[in-house]
């Protein structure tokens, strides 16, 4: 068989390591956090800035990430000494993420690799990833101060390979997304899985994504959905044009790789939302990141409860 692919790659974005489970782990408290939020929340303004008052009453040190600080203040909101930051704090025990999902996954690229703990406060639609409201702010509070909460370590995934625009963070906590230009009738993507030819998905792209991702555009495309702390990735293909290639779930050790071709010479790759172009004969190589993402959860919540809140899993239509 002749795919063109190194079986040999190896990439110094992406050093590969033997990471042990995915674990759940008691919450510390928390002296110092910092706030990362989205610019599209006029009406949680008020909501807001009650919440940087508790988070002062409770004694805590407040950063905030400078472009959600301008955004606070031209709407009128005191940052109630709050530090107004353009990078992320060295000093920083927990990050609280404002918004919806989309603003959490931007929220773990503000933190990088540095493995610390993202709380979620919904202000979006679904909010998976979040486990409080904006109603919830004060027992949030209470929680983040005392550590009274649990953490669970997410595997993220890493694209390792000089295509990569050197802008474009080559991490991925939901998934990694190759798909077909805009006026591509459909792409080709040959996969290997440890070096070993898998199969050539015709279709308009496939998904590579974590547990965490298996939620999010692998869900709506059919894939499968998977407990977030394993450590395993699903395959997904996007319409694809035959009945024998489906979702597949490999090992979270494997190493991915993806060589596109397409009728317009290029694809478009996206790693949660952040796309760029890559032309044909690229090839991508996944694998799991040197780092887990952590996200904060309520302190009883669970799997269970999550899917029936947020996905009404199992509800009966009335």
């Amino acid at each position: 068989m002749e795919n063109g692919m190194e079986n040999d790659m190896e990439s110094p974005r992406c050093a590969r390591t033997t990471m042990p489970a995915a674990t759940v782990v008691p919450l510390e408290p928390s002296k110092v956090v910092a706030i990362y939020g989205n610019t599209s929340q006029d009406g949680y303004l008020p909501e807001i800035g009650r919440l940087l008052r508790l988070l002062s009453v409770y004694g805590l040190r407040v950063y905030v990430d400078g472009r959600f600080a301008a955004y606070l203040e031209r709407g009128g909101v005191s940052l109630c000494g709050a530090e107004s930051v353009d990078r992320f704090p060295d000093d920083c025990g927990a990050v609280i993420s404002i918004g919806g999902d989309g603003t959490f996954l931007r929220a773990a690229q503000w933190v990088g690799t540095r493995e610390l703990p993202i709380l979620g406060l919904n202000t979006g639609h679904l909010g998976f990833l979040a486990s409080y409201s904006i109603a919830d702010m004060e027992c949030m509070t209470e929680a983040l101060a005392r550590g009274e909460g649990t953490v669970e370590r997410r595997m993220v995934l890493c694209v390792s390979d000089s295509c990569v625009p050197p802008d474009v963070w080559p991490y991925a906590l939901n998934e990694v997304a190759v798909l077909k230009d805009e006026s591509a009738s459909m792409i080709s993507v040959e996969a290997q899985i440890d070096g070993i030819y898998l199969a050539d998905y015709r279709a308009d792209g496939l998904i590579v994504a974590t547990p965490t991702g298996s939620t999010a555009y692998n869900l709506s495309a059919g894939g499968p959905i998977m407990q977030p702390t394993l450590e395993t990735i699903a395959m997904t293909p996007i319409a694809p044009h035959s009945l024998t290639l489906r979702p597949l779930v490999v090992d979270g050790s494997s190493t991915i790789r993806l060589r596109t071709s397409s009728r317009t010479g290029v694809s478009r790759v996206s790693l949660d939302g952040h796309s760029f172009v890559v032309a044909d004969g690229s090839v991508l190589t996944i694998s799991r990141a040197a780092f887990h993402a952590l996200v904060v959860r309520r302190l009883h919540d669970d799997f269970a409860d999550i899917m029936r809140e947020k996905l009404l899993w199992g509800r009966r239509s009335q």
